[in-house]
């Protein structure tokens, strides 16, 4: 047999009144969110020549790991989207792919795919080569983290777990579903818990709702009760 729990009225006054204020704090940051947006891509916007940029046709091409402990800034001609197809995982909140160097050496790589440009703009989006954004040797102690080379080396163990490749650099720009949604939505949930609190509590001060908690009386207050 089904057994049914039923909120006491003065729970569900105070939840309906807290839901309707969080409308109107869900609606208010969802509006200076979007109109932040904007400026947030802006900060975020890498050009050519810069870590997260556009390779340039000057930029130098990695073949092997040697190539990029020997240079500053570089890229990858990737086949197709590869590093996509491979493990991937996050590394300090970064999301770090498995990227196959031409030598076929393996390593992590955070990569801003706004900025993956086609070698040859006719070939196919999953088959023709791709170069990826420039980038830069950032030194890193991965075995730190078992969960994320767990994830990364899904498929084959990278090649190094002293660094990863940073091609993102400034250009970290949230998607809008992170950027105003998820905030948006913190906004909305401890709205509808701070005004449910409150309500209850001055609703239970002045007599309108039972309170939640009774002072438990003392052996003389109960004794003088029964007298």
């Amino acid at each position: 047999m089904s057994r049914f729990y039923h909120f006491r009225f003065d729970i569900w006054i105070c939840l309906a009144l807290g839901f309707l204020a969080s409308l109107g704090v869900e609606a208010l940051i969802t509006n200076l969110r979007t109109s932040q947006y904007e400026d947030h891509k802006a900060k975020h916007t890498v050009t050519s020549g810069e870590v997260g940029g556009p390779a340039t046709s000057d930029t130098f091409r990695t073949e092997n790991i040697k190539d990029l402990e020997t240079h500053e800034t570089f890229t990858v001609i990737s086949p197709g989207i590869e590093y996509r197809n491979r493990g991937a995982g996050y590394y300090n909140g970064m999301y770090l792919y498995a990227l196959t160097l031409p030598s076929g050496e393996i390593v992590a790589a955070r990569i801003n795919t706004d900025n993956v440009a086609k070698v040859n703009p006719e070939d196919d989006y999953y088959t023709g080569d791709t170069i990826l954004p420039i980038g830069q040797l950032v030194a890193a102690d991965l075995e730190d983290h078992e969960t994320f080379l767990s994830q990364i080396e899904f498929k084959e163990p990278l090649s190094r777990h002293d660094f990863y490749i940073d091609m993102v650099g400034a250009g970290a720009i949230e998607n809008p579903e992170d950027f105003i949604k998820a905030p948006a939505l913190l906004a909305q949930l401890l709205t509808v818990v701070i005004v449910f609190a409150i309500l209850h509590f001055i609703g239970s001060k002045i007599g309108l709702f039972p309170a939640f908690y009774t002072k438990k009386k003392s052996e003389v207050e109960q004794k003088s009760d029964w007298e």
